[in-house]
């Protein structure tokens, strides 16, 4: 039989994950995959949502942000820094599962989970987010960037706790934006996303960063995409390039949500999307959160 361990203080915690146990926040990928009969109950499962410091937003050093990994998608969107400097993340955070899903699903778990596609990880990778791990040896502070090597899998040791996401501060004249493509408006898995945080200096992009999620073993960033937008004046021409090459690097596979093909040929047309939207932040255009409910619509 399992046992629950709610621990008082974090170090107790990683005492625990040392012994062998393994953590659990929200639990919502856990239940899902508990009843779907991928994975086992682990013998010892540690609560640590309620861990002291382990949840919140706050301000970081240079400005920029640090993210308790404990923290809610339903917090993150609602942070007015989140909505205003890393919008492309309110974007991801804003449609992550359905209203439950987001009042207990954290950050920490939907990056350590590892999934291709998991929402939150493009504007992560496009705001050059650095992960924050503690165990009793000590703390490691890691670029998500390779942070993820295959589904499901991670750099984080068995004994260790994603505990911060670190996110630098966003440059001048930068703007983020993520977009789904969306069956249904609640409970749904991405079946293609994309990320993208530009930024504009005298009507050229100056910084490119472009991440596919659910076309590849692991949501990824699209270095070709990058180079297509940068230096470019953001126009049709760019954008569409930019997206095919998009396409041409994904690897999707054929399931029940969707066959390789149409990810395929969907990948172009959601990236054109989040790149149009991420040019309209940075121009001072208003785009809603999400985007994808205003932009996946759009020619």
């Amino acid at each position: 039989m399992s046992r629950y361990l709610a621990p008082a203080g974090l170090e107790e915690a990683l005492v625990a994950l040392a012994g062998g146990a393994r953590p659990v926040a929200g639990g919502t990928d856990l239940v899902v995959g508990v009843r779907q009969g991928r994975f086992p109950i682990p013998d010892d499962l540690v609560a640590i949502h309620r861990l002291a410091g382990f949840r919140g937003i706050a301000e970081g050093a240079d400005g920029g942000l640090v993210i308790g990994a404990g923290t809610s998608h339903a917090e993150i969107v609602a942070h007015p820094r989140v909505t205003r400097d890393w919008t492309g993340l309110a974007d991801a955070s804003a449609i992550v599962g359905s209203p439950a899903t987001r009042a207990t699903g954290t950050l920490g778990g939907n990056v350590a989970n590892a999934s291709p596609a998991a929402d939150t990880v493009a504007p992560l990778l496009c705001a050059d987010a650095v992960i924050v791990c503690r165990s009793t040896a000590g703390e490691r502070r890691l670029p998500l960037d390779g942070f993820a090597t295959a589904p499901r899998r991670t750099l984080l040791r068995p004994d260790e706790l994603i505990v911060a996401v670190e996110l630098p501060a966003p440059a001048p004249g930068s703007a983020s934006c993520y977009v789904r493509l969306e069956h249904r408006r609640q409970m749904e898995i991405a079946i293609v996303g994309a990320g993208a945080l530009l930024r504009l200096e005298g009507g050229r992009v100056t910084a490119a960063r472009v991440a596919m999620t659910a076309l590849a073993p692991t949501v990824r960033r699209v270095p070709e995409a990058e180079r297509i937008l940068l230096g470019s004046d953001g126009g049709a021409a760019a954008v569409t390039a930019a997206a095919e090459a998009v396409a041409a690097a994904a690897t999707p596979i054929d399931d029940t949500r969707a066959s390789a093909a149409y990810r395929r040929a969907m990948a172009a047309v959601v990236t054109r999307r989040a790149i149009g939207g991420a040019l309209a932040r940075a121009r001072g255009e208003t785009v809603t959160i999400p985007a994808s409910d205003t932009l996946f619509g759009a020619a």
